[in-house]
């Protein structure tokens, strides 16, 4: 029986970054059904989504410690 995947939104951005880089070299190296692949990718922009936004509150809080504007991480 397989373990159901943690949920997205439970991960660390460590947990989250790991398991999208696992996904990307699964992706580039094995054979996957259509329907595996799209499941794989799916999971993998949730993913995405959840580090992008975790680093988007790491910036906020460095912002409001620092007291001062710094650049997006994304720009």
């Amino acid at each position: 029986m397989t373990k159901a995947p943690t949920p997205v939104e439970e991960l660390t951005y460590e947990q989250a970054r790991e398991e999208l880089e696992s996904i990307v070299a699964s992706l580039e190296t094995e054979k996957h059904s259509l329907d595996e692949a799209m499941a794989l990718f799916e999971r993998g922009l949730a993913l995405t989504k959840r580090c992008t936004a975790l680093l988007d509150q790491a910036e906020l809080k460095i912002q409001q410690i620092s007291g001062e504007e710094i650049l997006p991480f994304n720009s």
